[in-house]
């Protein structure tokens, strides 16, 4: 089977063009405008229920808009048929299940099946050389071939998130979302998830996650916060985060302080 698209993929942002997105009967996301660039790491901020996971899922495809649209290289997603978004679009979950009797390396080789794994198990097509060495380094760039023998029930917890990560790698996609991917990792494992994206980032990757944490949002390149499905504010740390903006979001008095180059924001209540 041909991997490539149907019609030549180029590069260019990811985009939500005016997008309204209902959860169920609720009107989750409204009216959004946001723009995401490839090489480029973007935070998606907010308080619980200001439509985070809404936002990522329509990115991907996974949630069809009321009105809008989601363009992707600029052509419409809705124009991209689903091999072609698995390619372009690699997505992290919050809680990623692996299966855990499975070994590393074999559940970082499902990344490349970019939507072509008949039933979800049988391969599309014949695995080739470039598949073997998308694997080699997708393993070698999150440090996890040195446990590619081991099996996923093996792992901590931060292990097992740089195998997921891993595994998306694996695809070459263009962009990867991802939604709250130091949740439940302890601040060092946290940390070494955000190096290895500055890192994909580095190479020409566009990353979008959804993040909790303000003072890890503040390594991001852009900022958008979300509030109650609308953008309350969008564009580099220091113009987002904000004490106004802050309080106005999550109605919390907070100081932002300037230590180097990192913002960080401490909380007044």
């Amino acid at each position: 089977m041909d991997l490539q698209p149907d019609t030549p993929v180029r590069s260019g942002p990811l985009e939500a063009a005016n997008l309204h997105v209902h959860a169920g009967s609720f009107p989750a996301i409204r009216g959004v405008q946001a723009r995401f660039e490839a090489g480029s790491f973007s935070a998606v901020i907010g308080p619980n229920g200001a439509g985070k996971s809404t936002l990522l899922r329509a990115l991907l495809g996974l949630n069809r808009p009321e009105a809008g649209e989601v363009r992707l290289f600029g052509r419409p997603l809705a124009h991209w048929s689903r091999p072609e978004r698995s390619r372009a679009l690699a997505y992290l979950a919050q809680s990623e299940e692996l299966p855990g009797d499975t070994r590393v390396r074999d559940v970082v080789a499902l990344g490349r099946g970019a939507g072509d794994w008949r039933f979800g198990l049988l391969p599309g097509r014949p695995w080739t050389a470039a598949d073997e060495a998308a694997v080699d380094s997708a393993l070698a760039r999150t440090d996890t071939r040195r446990f590619e023998a081991r099996r996923v029930s093996e792992l901590s917890g931060g292990e097992r998130q740089r195998v997921a990560l891993a595994r998306a790698l694996a695809g070459e996609p263009r962009f990867l979302l991802l939604d709250e991917p130091t949740n439940h990792l302890d601040l060092a494992y946290a940390l070494e998830v955000m190096r290895y994206l500055r890192c994909e980032v580095a190479g020409g990757l566009g990353v979008v996650a959804v993040l909790h944490d303000l003072n890890l949002a503040s390594r991001a390149d852009t900022l958008l916060l979300l509030h109650q499905g609308k953008v309350l504010a969008a564009g580099a740390p220091h113009e987002v985060l904000t004490p106004q903006n802050l309080l106005a979001a999550y109605g919390v008095r907070v100081r932002v302080v300037r230590d180097a180059d990192r913002l960080l924001v401490i909380p007044e209540d």
